[in-house]
């Protein structure tokens, strides 16, 4: 099997390729914004021919949230027009598509965990331009896969644990929110669950959720990272209010996961067991 995988240079990229390393029986191409540029719509389709791949992992995405509301039309190009350029490709050439969204389709007010049809209503401009990718894909791609995760960490690139782990071991006290509420997934988590997908002998077409078990706010988050370091830092809980951000967040996006578990029988780990194997899997690289 011949396998793309984009924004290989990202904290999914980076897991997949660590997992794949040794593999015999795929044939993989990691690419990165250089090799794959998701904001040139003219190349796109064109690059991915060069490959020919029975499959396409689309793990790249403009993910600065903050400065998406900055920079509208360059998330859209790169969350929604890019993805209509590969899920054009696959229709066209019979590829099947694993794409990965976010929970941040949602406005946060529910009360109890999203299911995959729960209503969509992005509150900032990153989750409306994910959703316009998710449409997208389904427009131009029925039979593809799309995985939606939230709070995304990883031993590679940046995140909210290592930054925590910075701040932690610099500052006294460190300010975390309290009240925006659902749970991390660790990026080595999700690569394992969409492989265990791409080895299945079904091909379930569809949305996916997926995030680590357990529901918890940044603030329990900070608190189990400073306790596996045994950091001296006090951590306050603040509100949301408090620490006001050019982009809405939504207060409570905790993912139902059921489906993806009754269909590809994915084990997933409880969060705190998954953070402290990234952070001892961290500790063991330096």
């Amino acid at each position: 099997m011949r396998i793309v995988i984009t924004g290989a240079s990202g904290q999914l990229g980076s897991e997949l390729n660590e997992l794949l390393a040794n593999e015999t029986e795929k044939e993989c191409y990691f690419l990165d914004r250089k090799q794959l540029p998701l904001d040139q719509m003219l190349l796109i389709q064109d690059i991915l021919a060069m490959y020919q791949p029975d499959l396409i992992i689309h793990a790249g995405a403009y993910t600065a949230v903050d400065k998406a509301e900055e920079e509208p039309a360059l998330a859209d190009l790169v969350n929604h027009l890019a993805c209509e350029e590969i899920a054009q490709y696959c229709h066209l050439h019979g590829t099947k598509l694993i794409a990965i969204s976010t929970d941040y389709v949602f406005d946060g007010g529910s009360a109890v965990p999203l299911t995959e049809d729960a209503p969509t209503a992005p509150i900032n401009v990153y989750g409306r331009t994910k959703l316009a990718g998710e449409n997208a894909i389904q427009k131009w791609c029925s039979e593809a896969i799309i995985i939606r995760t939230s709070w995304v960490y990883s031993s590679y690139g940046k995140n909210f644990v290592k930054t925590m782990c910075r701040l932690m071991a610099e500052r006294d006290e460190v300010n975390v929110i309290n009240d925006q509420i659902g749970s991390p997934t660790y990026a080595k988590d999700l690569a394992r669950a969409i492989l265990k997908i791409v080895d299945a002998a079904n091909w379930e077409a569809g949305i996916y959720h997926y995030s680590n078990e357990g529901e918890i706010s940044w603030y329990d988050f900070a608190v189990a990272i400073r306790d596996f370091h045994s950091f001296d830092c006090q951590v306050k809980p603040i509100p949301m209010s408090a620490y006001p951000t050019p982009a809405q967040r939504p207060k409570y996006s905790l993912l139902d996961k059921s489906k993806i578990k009754a269909v590809y029988d994915v084990v997933v780990p409880e969060w705190k067991e998954s953070l402290s194997k990234m952070l001892a899997e961290e500790i063991k690289k330096y």
